[in-house]
């Protein structure tokens, strides 16, 4: 008790702003990698730090505290370079003026959302036109999408029925959303096997189940084929949907994730 009274009072607002600034830049560090892939490898790295420096203490292995000690310094290089998408993008953003945190209405942008794509699959089916549209939540897909063509545009049936026009350079591969804006087109995507996936179903479907299954994205299909509509979500298809089955389904699945992590990805470039 004598020991924090001590330290109370010589406690200073100087220390209150050190502090504060120690907080800070560990809350931008934990927003900027929230909603990504990065947030599970941060939390292995954690869980690893964490048991090492409770069995280096508990069980006094001095060879084993020497080879962490000499192994810090390689740890903090090795940061900056796996968490360089995010950190990346952070910059980017903070020099188009954009700042960290951008505001939007989470409701508003799913019902659009949503309704554009409902639209467009339904046109796209009539015309047997293939499509394969994969909407981002709390998973980022930054990876997939710097493998397609630049789009960066808001999501309308006008646009998605453009992408997915037979013989364009846009036509295959995958459009990829964020919030509510086109992120990219012909993303490539991983493949599921062949046995996840039933008999009589394309590349667009295997890709669709492979992104699902490596992350919580949703995928929306439609069949070159026999026009189907069909849903991927977790590494399993729902098919022969309409239009109004498909919006209803793109908004309670959609509404949540983007409802938590719009007003910092909806606009991210």
């Amino acid at each position: 008790m004598s020991d924090i009274l001590w330290i109370l009072s010589h406690f200073q607002l100087r220390d209150l702003l050190d502090i504060a600034l120690v907080a800070a830049m560990f809350w931008g560090l934990l927003y900027l990698v929230r909603g990504t892939r990065a947030v599970a490898l941060m939390r292995g790295v954690l869980l690893l730090v964490i048991a090492v420096v409770l069995a280096s203490n508990f069980l006094s292995l001095t060879a084993f505290n020497w080879l962490i000690r000499n192994t810090l310094p390689a740890l903090l290089v090795a940061v900056p370079v796996i968490f360089q998408p995010e950190l990346r993008r952070a910059l980017e953003r903070i020099g188009r003026g954009g700042g960290l945190i951008t505001f939007s209405s989470a409701e508003s942008v799913t019902m659009n959302v949503s309704r554009h794509i409902a639209r467009a699959a339904q046109q796209l089916s009539e015309r047997k036109h293939g499509a394969l549209i994969v909407l981002e939540r709390e998973t980022g897909l930054q990876e997939y999408v710097d493998t397609g063509i630049p789009i960066d545009g808001e999501v309308t049936t006008e646009l998605l029925l453009t992408i997915f026009q037979p013989n364009t350079a846009l036509h295959d591969g995958a459009a990829i959303i964020r919030g509510g804006k086109i992120m990219a087109a012909a993303c490539i995507l991983p493949l599921a096997e062949t046995s996840r996936v039933r008999r009589g179903l394309g590349l667009r479907h295997r890709a669709a189940v492979g992104v699902t299954e490596q992350s919580d994205a949703m995928a929306t299909i439609v069949s070159e084929e026999t026009g189907d509509i069909s849903v991927a979500k977790y590494g399993r298809l729902v098919s022969a949907l309409d239009e109004s089955r498909l919006r209803e389904m793109l908004r309670s699945s959609y509404r949540r994730p983007l409802g938590s992590t719009l007003s910092r990805r909806s606009q991210q470039k």
